[in-house]
């Protein structure tokens, strides 16, 4: 049961910190951040909150710089927002996996077009 429960709060933090970025946040130094994926501890005291961003390094580190000054901003969002008996800390990690995830295909394609397929 717990871990159902937990799935559902994950998704929760996800989506509402996905609407806050898009509506609410207003920092220059944000770029087009998604929230990929919400890891939340059994005790709902803290919360892995993996972000991927559209850009270069420069980019990525600006935004989570952003996400960083914001913690605090977004984690009273979530308080009123949600309704959880404890509110976690957040703490925004990089998720290169989409990155990654490009990069394999456009080395499959190269390998596809050298084929002569």
């Amino acid at each position: 049961m717990q871990g159902k429960r937990l799935d559902r709060v994950n998704q929760l933090i996800k989506e509402e910190i996905s609407i806050l970025l898009q509506r609410e946040l207003k920092d220059p130094r944000l770029g087009f951040v998604t929230v990929t994926q919400v890891d939340t501890a059994k005790d709902l005291s803290r919360a892995k909150v993996f972000v991927s961003v559209l850009g270069d390094d420069g980019q990525w580190a600006a935004s989570l710089t952003a996400l960083g000054s914001a913690r605090g901003f977004i984690r009273n969002w979530l308080r009123h927002h949600l309704e959880l008996r404890v509110t976690p800390e957040l703490d925004f990690r990089p998720d290169h996996s989409m990155e990654h995830a490009a990069r394999i295909q456009a080395l499959l394609r190269d390998l596809d077009a050298g084929s002569g397929s």
